[in-house]
C-alpha cells in the first residue's frame, strides 16, 4: 500500500491530476475515492481545488478524444444523437452545465454528449468546470464526513449504499421508475 502522505506535495498534486484525467477518460470510474485522498492529504480547500483541476483537465482530454473518435466512427447524417449533434452555443453550454450539476449523471456521459454536439472546446471546458465545482464540494464534504466516523460505521454505510444501489437497479430493470 502506498503512503501518499510521504510524497512531496507537488509530486502528489501532479499524480492526482494525472489519475483524475485517467478516470475521466475511462468515463465509468468514480472519482470520489481520489477526492477523498486529496482532501485527506492536502486538506479540504487545496484537496478540492486539486480535484477540480484534475476533473477539468480530464474532461477536456476526454472531450477531445471522444470527439476525434466520433468523427472517425460515426456518420454525420446518422439518426443517433441528432439532437445533441445539433446543439450549439448557449443551448449546448447550459446543457453541459445542467448535466454537470446533477450529481448522479455519469461524467463520461456528459462529456460524450457534449462531444456529439457542435459545442467548442472552450465552451465545454468552461461549462463543465463551473458545473463540477458544486458537485465536487458536495462530494468532498460527504467524504470528509465519512472519514470522520468510526471504521465500523463506514462499512455499514458502504453496505447500505450498495444495497440501495442494487435495489434501485432491480426496480429499474423491472420497468418501474423511481
Amino acid at each position: 500500500m502506498m503512503e501518499w502522505e510521504l510524497l512531496p506535495i507537488p509530486l502528489f498534486v501532479v499524480i492526482s491530476i494525472v489519475l483524475n484525467s485517467a478516470i475521466a477518460v475511462a468515463g465509468v470510474l468514480p472519482s470520489a475515492f481520489l477526492t477523498a485522498l486529496n482532501v485527506k492529504v492536502l486538506g479540504f480547500g487545496l484537496g478540492v481545488t486539486v480535484s477540480i483541476i484534475g476533473e477539468a483537465v480530464g474532461a477536456v482530454i476526454s472531450f477531445v478524444l471522444y470527439r476525434r473518435a466520433l468523427q472517425t466512427y460515426t456518420s454525420p447524417n446518422g439518426k443517433r444523437f441528432k439532437r445533441l449533434r445539433e446543439a450549439s452555443g448557449v443551448e449546448a453550454w447550459f446543457l453541459v452545465l445542467g448535466m454537470r450539476l446533477m450529481p448522479f449523471v455519469p461524467s463520461g456521459l456528459v462529456t460524450l454528449s457534449a462531444a456529439f454536439s457542435r459545442m467548442t472546446l472552450t465552451s465545454f471546458a468552461t461549462a463543465s468546470t463551473i458545473g463540477k465545482v458544486p458537485a465536487l464540494l458536495i462530494e468532498a464534504l460527504a467524504v470528509t464526513a465519512v472519514m470522520r466516523i468510526a471504521t465500523g460505521w463506514q462499512f455499514v454505510l458502504i453496505a447500505l449504499l450498495v444495497l440501495i444501489y442494487l435495489l434501485w437497479r432491480v426496480f429499474q430493470s423491472n420497468g418501474e421508475k423511481i
